[in-house]
């Protein structure tokens, strides 16, 4: 886990998810899993992986292979994923405004915090592509949660990482995952449909807000609910 000293006193935080959030990589896995399920011999259509992507891997397969399957072959179904992904590593890129959207949130004194399930080698790579460590308090990843999303583990690694309250957090991710996620332990999501998740399908999983992307949350933050959280705060 990253963990760099909070500059000065927290009394809030944005937690952010990392995959179709921040870096625009959503679609990588979704080729990465299609590889992944035919190699194993599963015909699953892209259209039902993409949805998916945003759980934890071992969801996913869950979610989307049938209940009868061999299921002591979903551990090499993940490592075939996991090895096809890497493969796109030199491809990922940051979102336009997310390096900008990380540095406002810190400088306005919240807490900043990557909450991904990502594997830890994966978690390298995409803050790679972020290059903004420095704007980072805190990062989880696989290792740092017992259950994946849409369980909240993952949020409650990186809340627990900043010392930050639930109630005092906003979270801000692409996928519906995300939002179930955060709702468990009633933190308040901003939905980006950067990800490839509509903004209806956002809604109706529970998002209070929808932005394109991290460039038109930025630049819109003073009204968003990370700018409400900043308001009613006393940040020092």
């Amino acid at each position: 886990m990253l963990n760099s000293k909070p500059r000065g006193r927290h009394l809030a935080a944005v937690l952010f998810d990392v995959d179709g959030t921040l870096v625009d990589s959503s679609y990588l896995h979704t080729m990465a899993w299609w590889h992944a399920f035919r190699s194993a011999g599963y015909d699953v259509p892209m259209a039902s992986i993409h949805r998916a992507v945003g759980m934890g891997g071992d969801k996913l397969v869950a979610h989307l292979l049938p209940p009868d399957r061999d299921r002591a072959r979903d551990t090499s179904v993940m490592d075939a994923h996991a090895a096809i992904f890497s493969t796109y590593w030199p491809f990922l890129r940051a979102f336009d405004g997310a390096r900008d959207l990380l540095f406002q949130c810190r400088e306005g004194g919240l807490a900043v915090a990557l909450a991904s399930s990502a594997r830890e080698q994966d978690l390298k790579m995409l803050r790679s592509a972020l290059n903004s460590d420095s704007y980072i308090h805190a990062a989880t990843s696989a290792n740092d949660a017992k259950e994946s999303k849409p369980e909240p583990d993952i949020l409650l690694a990186a809340l627990d990482a900043v010392g930050v309250s639930a109630q005092d957090a906003v979270y801000v991710g692409d996928a519906v995952w995300d939002v179930y996620a955060a709702a468990k332990i009633g933190i308040p999501t901003i939905g980006v449909t950067c990800g490839g998740t509509s903004e209806a399908e956002l809604r109706d999983a529970g998002a209070i807000e929808f932005y394109s992307g991290p460039r038109e949350l930025l630049g819109n933050l003073r009204d968003s609910a990370i700018g409400k959280l900043l308001q009613s705060k006393t940040l020092h």
